[in-house]
């Protein structure tokens, strides 16, 4: 097994109770919010099964969870991306399809944290080498990394309040006759952990997409 990866058994001595909850009490450097997230990400298995925040678990069960590294313990790799623009304060970068934003379980080489390392040692010194968003791995454009405490710390505070947003652009099967929003919490796929869903999410976060067609034609796809 990876040393990212650890390994508790619950403790004799404790009470039954939500996984959320039992892993911060044992785990006291990170917030209960910080853990949830992890959970819903599906980095935290019970017994080698993915579980939900609000499962119960037992003395004796088997905790495992990839615990994500700090910068200064990665390794730096050339990472194929490009850089757009930069500032003292921050750096806007061109993330192609197929590369990985962050390490995770399945992910422990070759992401853009690691390509950002490597051509941005400094960057070792924040959390997340900078980033404050992502993108999935297979959707392309512009991200934009922090490159002090400060820059990261108020890019956060702006994608909180929404007073900075993001943009898509995305081929759509079928018709759309005219602009709208879609407002439905989005959260994991109970069945598939790698997938987000609006139908019975697990911890649900409140998701607002307005969108726009462009242009409608037939493609050819060969």
């Amino acid at each position: 097994m990876s040393k990212n990866f650890k390994e508790i058994i619950i403790p004799a001595n404790l009470e039954p109770g939500r996984l959320d909850k039992i892993l911060t009490s044992l785990l006291s450097k990170y917030s209960r919010n910080f853990l949830q997230r992890w959970i819903e990400e599906g980095r935290i298995y019970v017994n080698g099964k993915p579980s939900k925040n609000k499962k119960i678990i037992y003395p004796f069960d088997i905790v495992t969870f990839f615990e994500e590294n700090k910068s200064d313990t990665l390794i730096p790799t050339p990472v194929n991306f490009n850089t757009i623009a930069e500032s003292p304060d921050w750096i806007i970068i061109n993330k192609p399809s197929g590369v990985v934003t962050h390490p995770g379980i399945n992910n422990v080489n070759g992401t853009l944290l690691h390509g950002l390392l490597y051509y941005y040692p400094e960057l070792s010194k924040l959390d997340r080498a900078g980033i404050v968003h992502r993108l999935d791995k297979n959707t392309s454009g512009l991200m934009v990394i922090a490159r002090n405490n400060e820059s990261r710390i108020n890019l956060i505070s702006q994608l909180k309040l929404r007073t900075m947003y993001r943009e898509y652009r995305a081929f759509v099967h079928g018709h759309i006759k005219n602009s709208g929003c879609v407002d439905n919490p989005i959260g994991r796929d109970i069945k598939n952990r790698v997938r987000m869903t609006m139908k019975k999410p697990n911890c649900p976060r409140s998701a607002i997409t307005y969108y726009v067609p462009l242009n409608r034609g037939t493609f050819l796809i060969i």
